[in-house]
């Protein structure tokens, strides 16, 4: 990881946040104690929630869960109905437009994937769900990881938790009329609250990167700066 290159949580004094309308995605009810300030706004969906900053025009993070039962249900439709969320002031978001002609894809957090209810998988197009990712990694490691997660969740006992974020460089550059962040590194944290067990994907945000080995949660700790799980969640 480039030296200068940061989770957003890192730029401002944390506070904890508290999703207290969703509090449901997060292990052990406990939201990860990141920064909260006019800048950041919590959003709750029917299947995920985001930190949201305007700063960016990004997600900070956005955590859901999910269980084998739920995956096994009826495969759905892909919407591709992206679209901005009105409950985000035009000042604080990304439109459609800034996209356009940017060479990047509109590159999911919770994956559409994941969605188990036709109105999940439409809410998981909103564009506050969403970074400017490479296009070849959006569409192939990127990709394999979020399969693979789906893969695991299949065999675990369990709720497993998701975390997913960018990471941005002190010289990221913007898309589009509304000055949209591009992430250097993306990041995927599971958590198996059966075993007790996570770990996470670390990802350049580029064309020529590859599915790599998972790090430790420790790892992702280090590199972030956030302890995003609750105190003795994890194994010891």
């Amino acid at each position: 990881m480039p030296a200068k290159a940061r989770s957003l949580a890192l730029e401002v004094a944390r506070l904890p946040t508290s999703f207290a309308r969703c509090p449901e995605f997060f292990v052990q009810r406990q939201p990860p104690p990141v920064p909260r300030n006019v800048h950041l706004r919590e959003l709750c969906y029917d299947g995920f929630a985001v930190l949201h900053s305007s700063d960016t025009k990004t997600p900070v993070y956005v955590a859901h869960r999910l269980n084998k039962h739920a995956l096994r249900g009826i495969k759905l439709p892909r919407s591709d109905r992206f679209f901005a969320d009105a409950r985000l002031p035009r000042a604080e978001r990304a439109e459609l437009d800034d996209y356009k002609g940017s060479g990047y894809s509109r590159g999911h957090m919770a994956p559409s994937g994941d969605m188990v209810t036709e109105e999940t998988l439409a809410q998981s197009f909103s564009l506050a769900n969403m970074v400017p990712q490479s296009i070849r990694h959006n569409s192939g490691p990127w990709s394999k990881i979020e399969q693979d997660t789906r893969k695991y969740v299949l065999r675990a006992k369990g709720d497993v938790y998701v975390i997913t974020g960018p990471v941005f460089d002190s010289n990221s550059p913007r898309i589009g009329s509304n000055k949209v962040s591009v992430p250097s590194h993306l990041f995927k944290l599971v958590y198996d609250s059966d075993s007790r067990q996570a770990w996470a994907h670390w990802q350049s945000n580029r064309d020529d990167e590859i599915a790599s080995r998972p790090i430790s949660y420790s790892e992702l700790v280090r590199r972030t700066g956030v302890e995003w799980l609750p105190a003795g969640a994890t194994k010891p």
